[in-house]
């Protein structure tokens, strides 16, 4: 840190300790830290995409392992990454990955809770979180600092194993389409959920005028009988219901949030730049939504694929689910597409120092392919202990790598890291000290997250 923030960290423990407070150094670090108008956009491949495919290939290890893509030089000497990545092969020096992350849960729900709260469940394919998600608590400590036309958190739907836990839904994420947790399974009979503005919505920021108005009659018939209702509920729960279903009800009549789910208010060249794909609309509308104030932003990489080359739409590459390389052969060049448009656009106008950008699933996969499927095409299995995780901006050190893995993709070897070093690092930036703790519905204190140090080589 440089000497004023020393000094001020100085400052505020001297005079904590003089008034007798017991100052919190994590807490000072944390604030010291973070951007008042930092933002993050996780998109996030369910299902566990594979690193041995995408940011860490092996071409050195045997064919079981290495598969059928080779590596491709970037830009920056010594960082290479798939051959279908031409586009992200050129600006190596905007983004960081991250090699040496893991943890232990090797289920989907179970991983993504692992993942994205820091904490173990108990429980094992549990569709709903046991603990709060990142997003809840981003939303939980940022809430009084956020206008109230304007949500806080923004997701197309929940995760599989994701969710507010005992929050409670008002820090569920905002999604402007019906939310269906069963199109998390990744069953290719469901389209993905988007993020964006579909034509036949019914419901959310595509209200007409008189919707609007007849949403707002509604408010005021509530209203009316506020009185009689918290005269039988005299423990202020009912109170809290009514601030967020106010909350609620400034948010779909905002013109702000409106707008800035309207992508024909983009011009014409940045929406053929991100490509008139489903990713590239969803990505597309992520940058909106940050530009526009929103604080924490999560969408599904969900994809439709043939029926031919895959029954599921995530990127849960089994031989019995997908044939890996068709799968993504396909994927990849959109993947590409997308990803390397929001990163430009996001440099281009200035969010890359407070919008942090992630791309990064549950887990990695196999380092040694398999063919059980009666097919014999080839796949590869959950695999926790080794992933790669994709990053840009959020004023963070960018054109590196952080960590390796050993020959054959198996495990970290160089800086390995508990996956919750990763949410340290974001809590930090949003001022958040992840030490805190926060109490469960039966008033149980627990931590933000029970361990994890922020990563120093991103932070520089």
């Amino acid at each position: 840190m440089n000497r004023r923030t020393w000094l001020k960290i100085g400052g505020l423990s001297l005079g904590a300790l003089c008034t007798g407070a017991a100052p919190n150094l994590a807490r000072l670090l944390a604030q010291s830290q973070a951007d008042r108008d930092f933002s993050v956009i996780l998109f996030w491949a369910n299902g566990g995409p594979s690193h041995l495919e995408t940011f860490d290939l092996k071409p050195a290890a045997p064919a079981e392992i290495r598969g059928e893509f080779r590596p491709t030089r970037t830009n920056v000497p010594g960082i290479d990454i798939c051959e279908h990545f031409p586009r992200l092969a050129r600006m190596a020096h905007r983004y960081t990955l991250l090699r040496n992350l893991f943890h232990e849960r090797g289920e989907h729900s179970g991983g993504t809770h692992r993942f994205l709260t820091g904490h173990s469940s108990l429980a094992a394919n549990l569709p709903n979180s046991e603990n709060p998600e990142i997003g809840s608590i981003v939303a939980r400590h940022l809430e009084s600092r956020q206008p109230h036309d304007l949500p806080v958190f923004v997701g197309n739907t929940q995760f599989y194993g994701g969710g507010p836990a005992y929050l409670g839904k008002a820090y569920a994420p905002f999604m402007l389409n019906a939310n269906n947790p069963i199109s998390a399974s990744g069953n290719n009979t469901y389209d993905p959920i988007p993020i964006y503005p579909v034509e036949n919505a019914s419901q959310g920021v595509r209200l007409a005028a008189d919707s609007t108005l007849r949403l707002r009659h509604r408010a005021d018939l509530l209203g009316q009988i506020d009185g009689f209702r918290r005269s039988v509920d005299r423990s202020g729960t009912l109170d809290t219901w009514d601030r967020h279903h106010r909350r609620a009800v400034e948010i779909l009549s905002s013109r702000r949030t409106r707008d800035a789910f309207d992508l024909s208010r983009e011009p014409t060249l940045i929406r053929q730049r991100y490509g008139n794909t489903h990713w590239g609309k969803s990505l597309l509308t992520c940058r909106r939504l940050v530009e526009a104030g929103v604080r924490f932003v999560q969408c599904q990489a969900t994809y439709r694929l043939p029926v031919a080359t895959s029954r599921t739409s995530n990127w849960d590459d089994h031989s019995v689910n997908a044939h890996i390389f068709d799968a993504m052969r396909i994927k990849l060049p959109v993947l590409d597409h997308a990803m390397s448009a929001l990163i430009e656009d996001l440099f281009a106008r200035g969010l890359d120092q407070r919008v942090l950008f992630l791309f990064c699933g549950e887990f990695g996969r196999t380092p040694r392919l398999n063919n059980p499927d009666p097919t014999g095409r080839p796949g590869r299995d959950h695999w926790p202990r080794a992933m790669s995780v994709f990053l840009s901006g959020g004023g963070l050190r960018m054109g590196q790598v952080i960590g390796a893995t050993n020959s054959r993709g198996e495990h970290p070897v160089e800086k390995p890291m508990d996956s919750n070093c990763l949410l340290a690092t974001i809590y930090r930036r949003f001022g958040i000290d992840p030490t805190d703790h926060l109490h469960d519905r039966t008033g149980r204190p627990i931590p933000i997250l029970p361990r994890g140090d922020a990563i120093r080589d991103l932070l520089g």
